[in-house]
């Protein structure tokens, strides 16, 4: 059935109906999930797809994984590359599958381009601009599954963010709990790919976004924490990343500690007295800090340092029961909070009044 299954999505390859080629090589590959063939034949009808090259990538990967003296898993990994323009990963891929088959002309063609844009990549010079502020990219994902009688959606949550260094971009997926082993993360030249097998959800989730930059893949890491895994991606060249993923935004250059044109003008006496606006607001702060409130303020203050310091279960268990008691109760106990509703419990001396509306 998996051979009729495949042997059908060639013909729809040939017919250049690659989305049902796609989906018949999936079928195919849902009977039979060992077979190398099937997953370089769908990376083939992914590559013509332009909005499904990463996953082209990761389905070339999977075959090598399977039969790694498959040559044409490394040349359908290595023409994936090249539409992503990942051109040194590309050349890698390339240059294995032409050491199992000498004979094969394409290999060389194909690496020929490769060193050809290799090259051109080195003499682009990389324009400097202002420094942009670091951005956090903060997702969850949504698989969508149709079906003739409905429509279900699940929602897998899991957020990411990040944050960068000179020499490295470190990525915080928030998943507690998750075991080292379901957890299978991929570095490619300008590539990452990031699927986790959460405990509990039919559906693996998956992080796969072309890099603002490229990386160093022999350089970088990752570790599975008790609440989250985390990345460090080794940067290819010390350049400020605009964004987590690759966008039509120039890279920043380190900002040079050198005096500009106006620093180097002669000073001349004034009268008017320079600001120290950062002691000015170190000052503001330790007012704030060594403010003694009383009564309300006093407790205000204390419930919004509590809500700010605690952790989303913390912060849920305190809404939900603040809510549900009509402000009778504020809880920080999710565990015993999210199993019931909370009743209002009025204090001492006083009694509940329903106000109708």
């Amino acid at each position: 059935m998996a051979k009729e299954l495949a042997a059908k999505a060639k013909e729809a390859f040939v017919d250049d109906d690659f989305d049902e080629a796609v989906d018949l090589y999936s079928k195919a590959i849902d009977l039979d999930p060992n077979c190398a063939e099937f997953f370089a034949d769908r990376a083939q009808a992914n590559v013509k797809l332009e909005n499904l090259i990463a996953e082209a990538v990761e389905d070339a990967n999977k075959a090598i994984e399977l039969d790694p003296l498959l040559t044409k898993a490394y040349l359908r990994k290595g023409t994936a590359c090249m539409k992503l323009e990942e051109y040194q990963t590309a050349k890698n891929a390339l240059e294995k599958g032409a050491s199992i088959a000498p004979s094969e002309s394409k290999f060389k063609k194909l690496i020929d381009e490769c060193d050809l844009r290799i090259s051109e990549e080195e003499k682009i010079l990389v324009q400097p601009v202002a420094s942009p502020s670091v951005k956090a990219d903060l997702t969850h994902q949504t698989v969508l599954f149709f079906t003739k009688i409905q429509v279900e959606i699940i929602v897998i949550y899991l957020r990411h963010d990040y944050y960068q260094k000179p020499e490295e971009v470190v990525v915080t997926i928030f998943a507690k709990g998750i075991p080292k082993q379901n957890v299978n993360i991929d570095f490619g030249e300008q590539v990452l790919s990031v699927v986790i097998d959460v405990p509990g959800e039919e559906e693996a989730y998956h992080l796969q976004p072309r890099l603002f930059g490229k990386i160093v893949p022999e350089k970088c890491r990752y570790e599975v924490l008790s609440t989250k895994v985390e990345i460090h991606l080794a940067k290819a060249e010390i350049i400020t990343w605009a964004s987590l993923e690759h966008a039509k935004v120039p890279a920043v250059l380190p900002k040079p500690n050198v005096l500009s044109e106006v620093s180097v003008r002669p000073a001349y006496p004034s009268s008017k007295k320079v600001k120290d606006w950062d002691k000015l607001e170190a000052e503001v702060k330790k007012q704030e800090n060594d403010e003694k409130l009383e009564g309300d303020a006093a407790l205000d203050k204390s419930l919004r340092e509590m809500y700010s310091n605690a952790d989303e279960d913390m912060r849920r268990a305190m809404s939900k029961s603040f809510v549900e008691s009509n402000g009778t109760v504020l809880s920080t106990n999710w565990k015993e909070v999210g199993a019931k509703t909370i009743e209002s419990t009025p204090p001492d001396g006083m009694e509940l009044k329903k106000w109708e509306i």
